[in-house]
């Protein structure tokens, strides 16, 4: 089994779990955030919608440099555009992961802001990193949810809200 087709299964079984959280998020709460530090569900929703694009990006350059990025999210403000964006971003994702990137993905990565390095691996390490990334921001979803009391669907078995735990 090559890499690209190991991301390529992880891809496939993570969207299912992150598109049934990023559908529960309630119109009304978009400008929410449980502390002043944190993100709203806005900026952190639309984060994890725009993950799998880092997939195409990690195969097809060298690094990325905040320093010269010329970045806006965009502006997302109901769950349907969210699912959308998600959507879209998903299928950039997949069509990045071909078996003919397998060999490119020793090369070297390079997250860094002008002359400071943040980080430099190769590029399978940095979809592993962009999987784990979608991961652990929908897990943080799921606590702003739970903070206001929203039913959490479960991830890799049943969650404390499903009828059957």
């Amino acid at each position: 089994m090559t890499l690209i087709s190991l991301f390529q299964k992880e891809l496939a079984k993570e969207a299912i779990t992150t598109r049934k959280m990023l559908a529960i998020i309630p119109n009304d709460k978009y400008d929410w955030k449980p502390h002043p530090k944190s993100m709203t569900i806005r900026q952190l929703a639309t984060h994890i919608a725009e993950l799998p694009t880092w997939i195409g990006m990690a195969l097809n350059t060298d690094g990325l440099d905040f320093a010269t990025m010329d970045y806006a999210p965009p502006q997302v403000n109901d769950t349907k555009a969210l699912l959308e964006l998600f959507e879209k971003s998903l299928q950039d994702g997949e069509q990045q992961l071909v078996i003919e990137k397998e060999g490119s993905l020793d090369q070297p990565w390079t997250l860094r802001n002008g002359d400071q390095v943040y980080s430099t691996d190769s590029k399978a390490d940095v979809i592993r990193m962009t999987l784990s990334q979608i991961i652990h921001h929908r897990a943080q979803l799921g606590v702003f949810l739970r903070l206001l009391d929203i039913p959490i669907p479960g991830s890799y078995g049943p969650s404390a809200d499903d009828s059957s735990f």
